[in-house]
């Protein structure tokens, strides 16, 4: 696989079957048209290609309107090319680009760079200046142009169309064995390990401080997960809790914070992906450390249960 960020730069396609769309989660859905891609691209002896945008075109349309993603572009690209995609390219979403009338949309866009065979697109999908561009614009034009219109199935369209939002829904209330479901895998985040104040360890739960990456990712909602972290080539079985930390602390600062069962080693600075596997409890303030650490006994029993029953 190859990723492009430069869209002068890209090398001369063979019999491209492209896609276009901002991919963000990379779900089920986005992975069956994926799939019609790679597919396509097979059947006409072409390479398959898939143009996304970032930032997410949402956060420069409507900047007022925050927008938390699912996956970071690094993360983004990664599942793309686990679904057989063998070219990628990035285009940056400015407001210029979200100016292009419907028509330049396809011949200085499209066609120029990419000069594509097929385009493999929704029939509810539109482009353009005030999203005036649709499929029945490409098949008008597709005599002029010399490309072909691949229709993707309405069924794919409409879990593709809405997972999206129902995942970041998902999350938000923590509901991770739902958006688990339609991601296909369970949702990560990606973050460097800091130092925190190092209370854990001093009732016998040291935990990992997290720091995203990106820090326009989503963050789950407040609470105790089980969790798995993987770091390097290895994956742990952990607990995890993302909150206040309210029986410690009066401050309204979101910590992410992971227990790593039978783990001792120092990895500050070190980049982790999270895990969320399954919402054990809401976050509470207990009376006393005491109570906090019964607490967190059971967390843990629970969580290895979990974990065991993998």
């Amino acid at each position: 696989m190859a990723v492009y960020f430069d869209i002068t730069k890209l090398p001369d396609f063979i019999n491209p079957a492209i896609t276009i769309g901002a991919f963000d989660g990379v779900h089920c859905g986005h992975l069956a048209i994926l799939n019609e891609v790679v597919k396509h691209a097979a059947d006409i002896g072409g390479e398959s290609v898939v143009v996304t945008f970032d930032p997410h075109p949402r956060k420069v349309l409507f900047p007022d309107q925050p927008l938390k993603i699912l996956t970071p572009i690094k993360e983004k690209l990664r599942l793309i090319q686990s679904a057989g995609i063998k070219h990628i390219v990035v285009v940056p979403f400015t407001l210029q680009f979200a100016e292009l009338s419907a028509e330049a949309y396809i011949h200085s866009f499209l066609v120029e760079n990419f000069h594509p065979k097929s385009i493999v697109i929704g029939y509810d999908h539109h482009f353009g200046h005030d999203r005036k561009g649709n499929i029945h614009l490409l098949q008008t034009l597709k005599p002029q142009y010399n490309y072909q219109v691949v229709e993707i199935p309405p069924q794919l369209i409409s879990q593709a169309t809405i997972s999206s939002t129902k995942i970041r829904d998902s999350l938000t209330k923590g509901n991770v064995l739902d958006a688990s479901r339609m991601l296909g895998r369970s949702y990560s985040i990606c973050g460097r390990v800091i130092h925190g104040r190092k209370l854990g360890r001093t009732i016998g739960y040291p935990t990992a401080n997290i720091e995203l990456i990106d820090g326009d990712q989503l963050i789950p909602a407040k609470g105790i997960y089980v969790a798995q972290v993987r770091l390097g080539k290895e994956l742990l079985g952990g607990m995890l809790s993302v909150g206040f930390n309210p029986t410690v602390s009066t401050e309204q600062i979101l910590h992410i914070e992971v227990n790593i069962f039978n783990f001792d080693r120092d990895i500050y600075d070190q980049e982790v992906e999270v895990f969320f596997l399954h919402w054990l409890r809401a976050e509470e303030k207990f009376s006393s450390l005491e109570a906090l650490k019964e607490q967190l006994f059971r967390d843990q029993e629970n969580s290895l249960s979990y974990l065991s029953a993998l």
